[in-house]
């Protein structure tokens, strides 16, 4: 059966929602369900988070024709990608093996109908895929998600086209991107090394700069499962990647998150339950990371005013 850990627990109760939480358990399965795996099939994009050599954590964005995704059997994912030469996970992801496997967790995203899955395991690289044996196959409901149409593939990205840059602290013009941002996708994992990819979404404006090292962003209704909280709570890296819909450019970001419980902050912030503040430890942008182009957002009825 599915289990909570003790920070997925802890942080259900503090925020009065353990008898919810429970409800939403049976959400949580150990193999992906027929009508799942159709859907992963017709994907063009994975999100996956877990840590890199260093033990820092990062998310990243892996693409491919429909079909790249596919699930052999129903308790193992197969991805037809590896992340490219430069993305913060290649090195971890390249050297793993059967008896060295990567914790791993994803979130296929389906913004057009804004359907989601997230999935949860141990991956093993073999050449240029990767097989991911599954341990949580979770289906979100789709608050948040702002509706985008694929509109183009530029075909394959040269790696020479593919310019990397590194820092600790977010230029300007980074910080500029994040603000206008209404979509981003967050890593986490809980004290025993287990990974999780979730995704955040709002009106543009929903994610605060604070200074070039500190985000903060609302925690707004949910399942009531606290998956990305409730590893915080225990574990406090995280991973962070923008991805840039209408240019391919990705933003990683790498460091540590903690909740904000105090109600007079959340206040502040139209329809935020409490809030989450992000120090940055190292950012890494990578331009013509994505084939993909997306459509402009039409924004979700759920997303909350912004300031």
């Amino acid at each position: 059966m599915a289990t909570y850990h003790s920070g997925e627990l802890a942080v259900q109760e503090r925020a009065g929602l353990s008898d919810q939480a429970r409800f939403s358990l049976g959400g949580i399965h150990h193999a992906v369900p027929e009508v799942a795996a159709a859907f992963l099939a017709t994907q063009p994009m994975i999100v996956i988070g877990a840590t890199d050599t260093d033990g820092r954590l990062w998310a990243t964005q892996l693409t491919g024709d429909p079909g790249f995704l596919h699930t052999p059997a129903p308790d193992r994912l197969v991805i037809d990608a590896v992340p490219h030469p430069g993305d913060p996970l290649a090195d971890a992801i390249a050297r793993t093996a059967p008896h060295r496997p990567l914790r791993l967790g994803a979130i296929a995203i389906e913004p057009a109908t804004r359907r989601r899955m997230r999935l949860n395991g141990r991956a093993v690289a073999r050449t240029d895929r990767m097989e991911i044996d599954l341990d949580q196959v979770i289906a979100n409901c789709p608050k948040y998600i702002q509706k985008r149409q694929p509109v183009l593939r530029t075909g394959a990205v040269r790696p020479e086209d593919r310019r990397i840059t590194d820092s600790t602290s977010l230029r300007p013009d980074q910080q500029d991107m994040i603000r206008a941002a209404d979509t981003f996708f967050v890593a986490t994992a809980s004290d025993t090394g287990d990974a999780d990819a979730s995704h955040r979404g709002g009106n543009p404006g929903f994610v605060d700069v604070l200074s070039p090292t500190t985000l903060r962003w609302p925690d707004y209704v949910g399942n009531a499962m606290f998956l990305t909280l409730g590893n915080l709570a225990v574990n406090p890296s995280a991973g962070l990647v923008f991805p840039g819909w209408d240019t391919g450019t990705a933003l990683h970001l790498t460091g540590t998150a903690r909740t904000v419980w105090e109600p007079d902050s959340a206040a502040r912030f139209p329809g935020a339950q409490r809030l989450v503040e992000f120090s940055i430890d190292a950012v890494r942008e990578i331009t013509h990371a994505s084939p993909l182009r997306w459509s402009e957002p039409a924004f979700s009825r759920f997303n909350p005013p912004t300031r």
